[in-house]
């Protein structure tokens, strides 16, 4: 049998397609070798000083909040507790449609078996140092023309590979999601690589 490898993605809670994609990981972890470990990436960090929509300004201001509470329990419970918090967060955001706010934070939190107390975490910049540093580390190899998610996984020979995406919905189940993981590994481990895109025709499916 082949050894297992950990295989990393770094998330915003936010987003609705690294949700998804985050999904498809967990169905991949039940058909192949790999590990999944969760990292907090920002969309608000990542969206500093650019001009956006306002309604897209208000978002990436919430945003701060869902980020700053991951990196809290990162810092206190380590990143099998992220894992957990992650599921607890996109089931109440993306499924459910709940207000961001200290309310869902901490529900989620008592949720994934955490302090509820946490979700003071959301309103302190005391976070920020390390939630920039993850965010990063997530963000270095990709660039910052890409958002979530990003995974960084070893390729074909070993070396790690580093890419954004894939974007999907719904998202894969059973061996149709090992599929899918293989095809991405291809193509991220070849060099000179980059894109393979096509336009959207379908919204985000929480299935």
């Amino acid at each position: 049998m082949n050894e297992r490898v950990a295989v990393d993605m770094w998330f915003d809670p936010i987003c609705p397609w690294a949700w998804i994609t985050s999904r498809w990981l967990l169905e991949v972890e039940q058909v192949r070798e790999v590990d999944v470990r969760f990292h907090v990436m920002s969309l608000s960090v990542l969206n500093e000083g650019r001009e956006l929509p306002e309604q897209y300004q208000e978002l990436m201001r919430t945003g701060w909040g869902p980020v700053r509470v991951c990196i809290a329990v990162e810092q206190r419970y380590g990143s099998d507790a992220v894992r957990r918090l992650y599921t607890a967060l996109g089931t109440r955001i993306h499924r459910g449609q709940e207000k961001l706010g200290p309310d869902l934070f901490a529900a989620a939190l008592g949720e994934a078996g955490l302090d509820p107390a946490l979700a003071e975490a959301a309103e302190s910049a005391g976070y920020d140092e390390a939630l920039r540093a993850s965010h990063e580390a997530g963000m270095r190899p990709v660039g910052t023309d890409v958002g979530t998610p990003v995974i960084h996984a070893p390729g074909p020979d070993g070396a790690m590979v580093a890419f954004f995406g894939p974007v999907i919905t719904p998202a894969p189940k059973g061996e149709a999601a090992g599929r899918l993981w293989d095809g991405v590994l291809l193509v991220a481990g070849t060099p000179g690589f980059y894109e393979l895109k096509r336009s959207r025709d379908l919204g985000p499916i929480f299935d």
